[in-house]
């Protein structure tokens, strides 16, 4: 399906919601690189302490991330999605003021309690005004679209902010906050009448309760809760932590050529996406998901080469080029595994599923660094790399688990495609 094509065929709460995305990540891009260097350097609160800190935010999105999806299914994913909204104005407003850990410690447990919430009701909104094969398209552009925004953010917050400078930091996070007042406003105008909710069918024999366990029961959900968090482990969890550390201190390479791996991977998502959209439509997601352990297994053995020629020019090369890799491994996972999650549910449990996958990407986010920290802290950076490997192999073989407990069509399979009938989990 070409974008012209695409755009044409999608609801208008659709067109709404993707064309504004890239716009409200811009905020987050201005903060997000830059706000452990604004507590510790800043506002001189330790390192430790300053992580510690930041791990606040997890913790609490972790937490309320069981609730906010029953609390999703219960009143829809719009008013949640306020909530939510209102939690990260407020939070960011905070920690543009806050000038010690009290203060901060208010400020990211407020963007818990945003990250907590909203997750769960954004994929359920989604998925509830984008249907069948348009809806592996829309998360797809929905990432580009992301890191667009979050991209561009980071370009500007690093020319603009200045640690002589308090004040620039205190702009940026006010930015930040500002840039919720888009959400808020779509959900508050052009979607107020989305609500995202849907009734049980309590008639009808044999429908599922609404309830985790009843959720938790499915083979299915099941292997998809254990894949989302390997992949989540050994990708955006070791790329945000064991990563950089290991850039630094074993292949021994600039911040600023780690700056350049960053800015690598997110030019490869936004200029490939579209294409690999195009590439993988109607394709097995399951089989989408092998593509990419082969990308992220090719780009963890070539930054684990890095350490070989340490200091070199060739490990400034291969380090950006793990990133870049990386990045087309994330182009064929980000539209699979939500358009897998939102075709297996039911539609009057949607928050809850999203919120099982929210919680074991988040489980994945908070285990990741702990792992990668004693790995390279005791110098076994090559069991570091064996690691991430034999990660991305389980989540292969996973991902051929899933596909014998759901249907084909679940798995993206057109009707032009042979495949052979599978039973739902």
């Amino acid at each position: 399906m070409s974008l012209r094509t695409f755009w044409a065929q999608l609801p208008a709460p659709g067109r709404w919601l993707l064309s504004t995305v890239a716009v409200q990540t811009v905020g987050r891009g201005l903060t997000l690189p830059f706000t452990i260097i604004y507590v510790n350097e800043v506002r001189g609160i330790p390192l430790g302490q300053a992580g510690a800190l930041m791990s606040i935010i997890a913790i609490v999105a972790l937490l309320l991330t069981g609730p906010a999806g029953s609390t999703t299914d219960r009143i829809g994913a719009r008013a949640v999605l306020l909530v939510g909204s209102a939690a990260e104005l407020l939070g960011c407003a905070v920690l543009a003021f806050a000038t010690n850990a009290a203060a901060f410690a208010v400020g990211f447990v407020l963007l818990g309690v945003s990250f907590g919430v909203s997750w769960p009701a954004f994929n359920a909104l989604i998925a509830a005004v984008v249907r069948g094969r348009m809806r592996q398209q829309y998360f797809g552009i929905n990432f580009a679209l992301v890191n667009l925004g979050i991209g561009v953010g980071g370009i500007v917050g690093g020319v603009f902010v200045d640690v002589r400078h308090p004040m620039s930091f205190t702009v940026i996070f006010l930015a930040c906050g500002a840039s919720q007042l888009i959400p808020i406003g779509l959900l508050l105008g052009p979607l107020r009448h989305v609500h995202g909710r849907v009734e049980a069918p309590s008639d009808e024999p044999g429908t599922a309760p609404a309830s985790y366990l009843t959720i938790l029961r499915r083979p299915a959900v099941i292997w998809m809760t254990v894949l989302t968090f390997t992949t989540t482990f050994v990708g955006y969890g070791q790329m945000e932590a064991g990563f950089p550390a290991f850039a630094r201190d074993v292949s021994e390479v600039s911040t600023r050529t780690i700056g350049f791996a960053f800015a690598a991977n997110t030019a490869t998502i936004v200029l490939l996406q579209f294409l690999v959209l195009r590439l993988i439509d109607g394709r097995r997601r399951t089989r989408v998901l092998l593509g990419m352990t082969g990308l992220w297994v090719l780009s963890w053995l070539v930054l684990g080469a890095t350490g070989l020629v340490a200091g070199s020019a060739v490990a400034t090369v291969g380090v950006i080029a793990f990133l870049a890799v990386f990045a087309l491994g994330e182009t064929l996972m980000q539209p699979s595994i939500p358009a897998i999650v939102n075709d297996l549910a039911d539609d009057h449990l949607r928050g809850r599923y999203n919120a099982v996958n929210a919680g074991a990407f988040q489980g994945g986010t908070i285990a990741a660094p702990i792992v990668a920290g004693v790995l390279l802290e005791h110098g076994w950076s090559q069991g570091f790399i064996g690691m991430a490997v034999v990660g991305c192999v389980a989540v292969a073989l996973m991902s051929l688990v899933v596909e014998r407990l759901i249907t084909p069509a679940v798995n993206g399979v057109t009707a032009t495609e042979p495949a052979e009938e599978s039973v739902r989990g």
